[in-house]
């Protein structure tokens, strides 16, 4: 069934709710990110290795990726205020549980519970800018959605570990409970699903504007299959897949441990070169979205493969380089990943494109899971690498073993962008953009 609305106005209600869901995305990003600059102090406190330690981040990364349709559905279902809400509350009990864990097994439970919160947020504030402000707005939403939400990393990693230096481990997680049990109270009381003038719950198509309503759950198997037999969306999933891991990698877990531990800078050194990597990324936000709507055409070829290209030569540079890399080199690093956080919302713009609105909650879906699906792997496989070199604990952690085990993110960028070029020849040919290959 599809509907006629009237037109949406971005007015003050809208910019009040889009305020609480953006401030709720922000206490999501601490929450997703509150081991990075804590990780050693994990590792003591629980007596881990780098693989149990790599456990923690992709337990967390599987639930959120894993639950990524499910969260689809319901969103559509039941609209964004009851699933933000749950979603709030799921992340306070995990940080809860993180604060009295008293094992290793609690703690990982407590990353089960913080995944599936964080699941909800992000997909639920797109949706209240979809139903809250013009379709025409809603990239630039998006965009700036990403750039405050980032700020989240930046309470993360420096007031965070000086909170829980200055007090202990309980309270400063116990604190972040709290506040998350603050928000799930302002996401209730202040957002609604849905503008009165529409007189049920939609799902709306951002380019066209059409807004088509729910009144059930979609096939979603049906719904899985016919967004995946697109190759827009599978250049979607391969798009977010390859940009963003090595970042999410370094900030989630493994950078504040390197630059330390390995590369033998202090921690307020260290926490200035990952700020660099948050203030960048939050920067260069507006100009690739500002790119990828100029060049809808050629988004992969001059944003999303130089993106990939540009962190493999900055990791490279800083392996091979003899003894200590400079700090010029590790900024450049930094900003190197940066790159990614921007570079992987373009995927979105593949997702949002190449889908009809029945199947675009599905579609997006999809493209998020991929991230967090090498997200996951690259954690698991670094801290994996640092095991077998007998360099799993902060007091074995060396410079070489870090050097090594980084090593294991190149297969990531390569096979990603492999299918990144193949999935964007298929997509041009199924839009009439180019002719299909011939068969031999």
């Amino acid at each position: 069934m599809t509907v006629s609305p009237a037109p949406r106005v971005a007015g003050a209600r809208a910019w009040l709710i889009w305020t609480v869901g953006v401030a709720a995305y922000v206490l999501a990003i601490t929450n997703r990110t509150s081991l990075a600059a804590v990780g050693v102090d994990a590792a003591e406190r629980f007596q881990a290795d780098a693989a149990t330690l790599s456990l923690f981040a992709v337990v967390q990364l599987a639930m959120y990726g894993g639950m990524q349709i499910p969260v689809g559905v319901l969103l559509d279902r039941y609209g964004a205020r009851p699933i933000m809400t749950a979603g709030m509350i799921l992340m306070a009990a995990g940080q809860l549980t993180m604060a009295l864990s008293p094992s290793v097994g609690v703690a990982i439970l407590a990353r089960v519970l913080l995944g599936a919160g964080d699941a909800a947020v992000f997909p639920g504030v797109l949706r209240l800018i979809a139903l809250w402000f013009p379709a025409q707005r809603a990239p630039l939403m998006v965009q700036l959605t990403g750039i405050v939400g980032q700020g989240g990393q930046l309470l993360a990693l420096v007031p965070l570990a000086a909170f829980l230096h200055a007090t202990s481990w309980s309270i400063a997680f116990g604190s972040i409970a709290g506040l998350g049990v603050l928000f799930a109270v302002l996401v209730f009381a202040l957002i609604r699903n849905r503008p009165a003038a529409l007189a049920a719950d939609v799902s709306v198509n951002t380019d066209t504007g059409a807004i088509r309503v729910v009144t059930s759950s979609v096939d979603t198997g049906v719904g899985i299959r016919a967004a995946w037999a697109h190759p827009g969306t599978r250049l979607a999933f391969w798009s977010h897949f390859t940009t963003p891991f090595a970042g999410s990698a370094f900030i989630l877990l493994w950078g504040m441990p390197f630059l330390t531990a390995g590369e033998g800078l202090s921690r307020t050194a260290a926490g200035a070169v990952i700020s660099t990597y948050v203030i960048v990324g939050m920067a260069l936000g507006p100009i690739m979205g500002e790119l990828s709507r100029r060049v809808p055409h050629l988004r992969s070829r001059v944003l999303v493969l130089p993106a990939i290209a540009v962190q493999l030569i900055a990791w490279v540079a800083v392996i091979v380089w003899p003894g200590a890399a400079p700090h010029w080199l590790l900024y450049a690093l930094a900003i190197a990943l940066a790159m990614g956080g921007p570079a992987s919302m373009i995927a979105f713009d593949h997702a949002r494109t190449h889908n009809p609105a029945h199947r675009l909650s599905t579609a997006t879906g999809l493209t998020n899971a991929g991230g967090f699906l090498a997200a996951l792997i690259a954690v698991f496989a670094i801290g994996l690498a640092l095991d077998l070199q007998g360099a799993g604990t902060p007091a074995t952690y060396s410079m070489d073993a870090f050097r090594l085990a980084f090593l294991t993110q190149i297969p990531l960028w390569v096979a990603g962008a492999v299918f990144i070029v193949i999935e964007r020849s298929r997509t041009r040919a199924h839009i009439g953009w180019t002719k299909p290959p011939r068969k031999r």
